[in-house]
C-alpha cells in the first residue's frame, strides 16, 4: 500500500496525538488556575535562602529585589535588599505541604483566621513589571488612598496603583493589601492617565 493509502491512519494518529497534548495542557492550566500566591514569613535577612531553598524544592517563587547605594569611606556600595522585607511569595497549592513549613527561614505563611491569605494575582503581576523595568523601585508606606492612575506607555504600561509626588519626581505606587506594605517606582508624569476623573496628586510627606 502506498503513502497515499495510508494517509488518513496518519491523520487520525496526530489528529489524536494533538487532541490529547491539548487536553493534558488545559488540565495543567486547570490545575495552575486553582494554586494562588501566598506570602511567605521568614525569619530577618533569610529572604534569599528561603527563595532558593522553595525553588529547589521546584516552588514557583518571587522574591522582589531593588538595589540602594550606601556610602563607604572610599567608595560606594550597591547592594540588593527584598522589596517586602520578611516574606517571600510562593504560588502553588500550600494545603498539606510541610516540606515548605520545614524550609529553614520560614516562619510560617501569612495567614487570616487560619486561612492562608493569598496575594492578588494582579498585584504580583504589577510588582514583577516593576521589578523587570529595572527603575528605581524602593519600599514606600502603605497607601489606601488617593489617586488612581494607569501607566500608559513605556514597559509598566497597563500597571495601576496610586501616584505621588516626593520631592521633584513622580512616582507610582503599588500596594500589596495582604501585607499591608507598598512599593514606589519613579515614573514620567507624562506616562500617566487617571483611572478617575479630577486627579488629585498626593504630596509625599
Amino acid at each position: 500500500m502506498g503513502l497515499r493509502g495510508r494517509q488518513p491512519a496518519f491523520a487520525n494518529y496526530f489528529s489524536e496525538m494533538w487532541m490529547n497534548t491539548e487536553l493534558q495542557s488545559n488540565e495543567r492550566r486547570e490545575a495552575s488556575a486553582e494554586f494562588g500566591w501566598y506570602a511567605i514569613r521568614v525569619r530577618a535577612r533569610a529572604e534569599k535562602s528561603v527563595a532558593s531553598a522553595l525553588r529547589e524544592k521546584g516552588y514557583d517563587e518571587l522574591l522582589p529585589l531593588y538595589r540602594k547605594r550606601s556610602r563607604w569611606s572610599d567608595r560606594v556600595k550597591e547592594t540588593e535588599f527584598p522589596l517586602f522585607p520578611g516574606y517571600v511569595f510562593c504560588h502553588g497549592d500550600l494545603v498539606g505541604k510541610p516540606s515548605l513549613i520545614q524550609t529553614p527561614g520560614v516562619v510560617g505563611i501569612l495567614s487570616f483566621g487560619g486561612k492562608p491569605a493569598a496575594v492578588s494575582s494582579q498585584e504580583i503581576e504589577f510588582i514583577k513589571r516593576i521589578v523587570e523595568f529595572g527603575a528605581n523601585a524602593e519600599p514606600w508606606p502603605f497607601l489606601r488612598e488617593g489617586q488612581r492612575i494607569r501607566i500608559q506607555q513605556g514597559a509598566l504600561a497597563g500597571v495601576e496603583g496610586i501616584m505621588v509626588r516626593a520631592k521633584s519626581d513622580w512616582r507610582l505606587v503599588v500596594s500589596v493589601e495582604a501585607l499591608c506594605r507598598s512599593v514606589a517606582v519613579e515614573i514620567y508624569r507624562e506616562w500617566v492617565t487617571p483611572i478617575e476623573a479630577d486627579p488629585v496628586l498626593v504630596r509625599a510627606s
